[in-house]
């Protein structure tokens, strides 16, 4: 009994130094860049990396900022992910319903043209993307940016929500039917509500997704008014490429919309990710 007791103690010290190891690891870097955005240039190049400034110098926020104009950058990028995610969910969880539920012929067909969509990567459409999208007129606007992020984001959408509605017994919407409700009636006030945990699933994916996206906003737009904010912090690498303390208060500004996002809505997205994975 002794034995197995001592061996339960050195299975969790390991555990637990692992766990301390790998947090550390993740946390250390964030520390060191916040760190780093209080020093000027100077400092930064001659002193060690791994001190504290000498001398606090907070000015390096304020003029990033009005640099970079996070102001329109940061704008631009709540525009694109709340439009992508809400259409995200409202066209994937209708398009999952007809496939789980509504049954034809072509269902499969159409179910694998959405899922085949999983299988390409960005870098395989930037070229053909942005020749479409210089043709039609779209290139330089929002309506450019925001049709090939809904068309990106679908597919995994679509995947996700065709699982768990098929997972909703058929009898619910049976018993609906036979009351006199119409689908989409159905689709609001039952499937909706109960595929609630995957779209929260699909909402985190989206919203992460979009919000660091950076090469297709690249191609298709060139105009400062309509840049999302990864692409305004890589112009610090240009044009201020020897100003770290301006580089490092640009990357911190940009990491902060992620963080204030998993602070208040950390319980959702841990219950979203559990339940999408477990029904999915």
């Amino acid at each position: 009994m002794a034995d197995i007791r001592r061996t339960h103690i050195i299975v969790l010290v390991l555990l637990y130094t692992i766990v301390i190891l790998f947090t550390v690891l993740t946390i250390y870097p964030v520390f060191w860049l916040i760190i780093q955005s209080f020093k000027t240039t100077q400092e930064y190049m001659t002193s060690s990396k791994l001190a504290f400034p000498k001398m606090w110098f907070f000015n390096n926020y304020p003029i990033a900022w009005r640099t970079g104009s996070f102001h329109t950058l940061i704008f631009n990028s709540v525009i694109y992910t709340s439009v992508t995610v809400v259409s995200i969910i409202v066209f994937s969880f209708m398009a999952a319903f007809a496939f789980a539920k509504l049954p034809s012929k072509i269902t499969p067909y159409l179910h694998g043209s959405f899922i085949i969509g999983i299988l390409i990567t960005i870098q395989c459409i930037m070229v053909p993307l942005f020749l479409f999208i210089n043709a039609v007129g779209l290139y330089n606007s929002r309506l450019g940016v925001l049709i090939p992020y809904i068309g990106i984001g679908l597919p995994m959408a679509v995947y996700l929500a065709t699982a768990y509605i098929k997972s909703i017994p058929d009898e619910v919407i049976e018993s609906a039917r036979i009351d006199g409700a119409k689908y989409i009636n159905i689709f609001m006030r039952i499937i909706m509500p109960m595929a609630a945990p995957v779209a929260a699933t699909v909402a985190i994916l989206s919203v992460t997704g979009t919000w660091n996206e950076f090469m297709l906003i690249n191609i298709l737009v060139s105009s400062n008014r309509l840049k999302s904010l990864p692409v305004g912090i890589n112009m610090f690498s240009g044009t201020l490429a020897s100003d770290y303390g301006k580089q490092f208060s640009a990357l911190v500004i940009g990491m902060i919309p992620m963080l204030v996002f998993y602070a208040i809505f950390r319980n959702q997205i841990t219950k979203g990710v559990s339940a999408g994975a477990v029904k999915g």
